[in-house]
């Protein structure tokens, strides 16, 4: 992270905090969803309250990108250090070799020259979310600095002994690869191990005690927790945070099988915005508590507002400008808000930079064509009309828009209304939107 970047992460997270009017941080995190499988839920909340601890979550390159749900894991990994625990951020160099186990197949590997850049990508990531300054200050490390040391034979002589392989094909995960029709790999198999590698090596390094993750990854959690008790003869523990799923029970954060990406490069902040400005009146307030640092009277009050008056959206319309101000920044936000503003009329389109536009126009039906297209075939191609004659029909009813200027003329032409970045925003009514890119 460069220092400029570092100075504006640092502006943002210090004016983050916990909710002072709970309890205790524990009860906090119930509140906000955060708590579906611990260790002892007693034991956990007297630690929490005690005197600083270290903690850890783990991230494996898969992907050159984190999603949302490794954001729910990010944001929990700040909340705990806001009450002055110290984070450790893992991005698995080594994990990230292996992959973990997936309901119904492989996971492809990786080339190790892919893995390690995606390591770096990933890392850059965790830092902007966590501080690393002050008692207590964030680490990161990475899983490769200590198994790609270890020999075969020492893996299997210091960690493989303390494992009991019928314990290990009770693990969920594994045993629903051993159902399926592809079944399970070895190296998918070993995975557990290598995690609880990972917790082992922290709490001998680092006095690392507790470690948070995705319900859907106990087994590998307590792999860590077991082996810790087998080789030390130590007690640790384990948060499992809740899959976040949408009120009608499909997974949160996809569509039509496509994550929602923190980088901007894979998911524009124009489109990040307008995921969470979408989100349904049953969903919004659980989305407010897992992803904001709002207090619990805020959320309350958004509550009411949707509960009273949901035409208003003020739910949703906060919880997209603090989720997407939170990883892309105030001033991405703003830009994302005037784009959507401008396509429909409300803002001067003119105003908008290049990326911003660009990326609100691949979000729409859209097309690419010669400046010399009329703006009817233009209608047709990006399906606003059905027709040449329903468009020029359209135009002449004076229902069409390019740039929010009203063409007049049938037989009008693309490169009179064009923008310099040749661009341009095709409107039919008030809200029938699509994008065309001059050649």
């Amino acid at each position: 992270m460069t220092d400029a970047a570092r100075a504006v992460t640092t502006s943002r997270i210090e004016e983050q905090s916990n909710d002072a009017s709970f309890a205790s941080l524990w009860d906090e995190l119930v509140w906000r969803g955060l708590i579906h499988v611990s260790t002892d839920a007693d034991e956990l909340k007297a630690l929490l309250a005690g005197e600083p601890i270290t903690y850890y979550c783990g991230f494996d390159p898969t992907a050159p990108s984190l999603h949302l749900g490794n954001l729910v894991q990010i944001l929990l990994l700040r909340r705990l250090q806001l009450a002055g625990h110290k984070p450790l951020g893992l991005v698995g160099g080594s994990t990230g070799l292996v992959g973990d186990p997936r309901p119904t197949a492989e996971r492809t590997l990786n080339t190790k020259e892919t893995v390690a850049e995606w390591v770096g990508y990933l890392r850059s990531q965790i830092e902007k979310f966590l501080s690393f300054e002050g008692a207590s200050a964030a680490r990161m490390v990475n899983n490769l600095d200590w198994t790609e040391p270890m020999s075969a034979i020492d893996f299997l002589r210091d960690i493989g002994k303390y494992y009991r392989v019928g314990a290990m094909l009770k693990k969920d995960a594994v045993s629903a690869r051993l159902n399926s029709d592809a079944g399970i790999s070895y190296t998918e198999f070993s995975y557990q191990i290598l995690q609880g590698l990972d917790f082992l090596e922290l709490w001998r390094s680092y006095d690392c005690v507790l470690q948070t993750g995705g319900s859907d990854q106990w087994g590998n959690l307590t792999s860590g927790i077991d082996l810790i008790h087998r080789a030390e003869g130590a007690s640790v523990h384990a948060i499992g945070t809740p899959l976040i799923t949408n009120s009608d029970g499909t997974k949160f954060g996809k569509s039509e099988g496509n994550a929602v990406w923190l980088d901007a490069s894979m998911t524009s902040p124009y489109a990040f915005y307008q995921f969470w400005l979408n989100t349904d009146d049953a969903d919004v307030i659980d989305r407010l508590k897992v992803f904001t640092f709002l207090s619990r009277a805020e959320i309350e009050s958004m509550a009411e507002a949707v509960a009273t008056e949901p035409f208003k959206r003020v739910a949703q319309r906060t919880l997209a400008f603090e989720v997407t101000s939170l990883v892309h920044g105030v001033a991405a936000t703003e830009a994302a808000i005037a784009a959507a503003a401008a396509l429909f009329g409300q803002g001067e389109i003119n105003d908008l930079d290049a990326p911003t536009l660009e990326s609100a126009l691949r979000e729409l039906p859209h097309t690419t064509a010669p400046g010399s297209t009329q703006i009817a075939q233009l209608l047709v191609d990006t399906g606003l009309c059905d027709s040449t004659s329903a468009a020029r029909r359209a135009i002449g009813e004076g229902g069409v828009y390019v740039n929010n200027v009203k063409i007049e003329q049938a037989d009008a032409v693309l490169e009179s209304h064009i923008l310099p970045s040749r661009m341009a925003v095709l409107r039919r009514g008030k809200k029938t939107l699509a994008g065309v890119f001059a050649e």
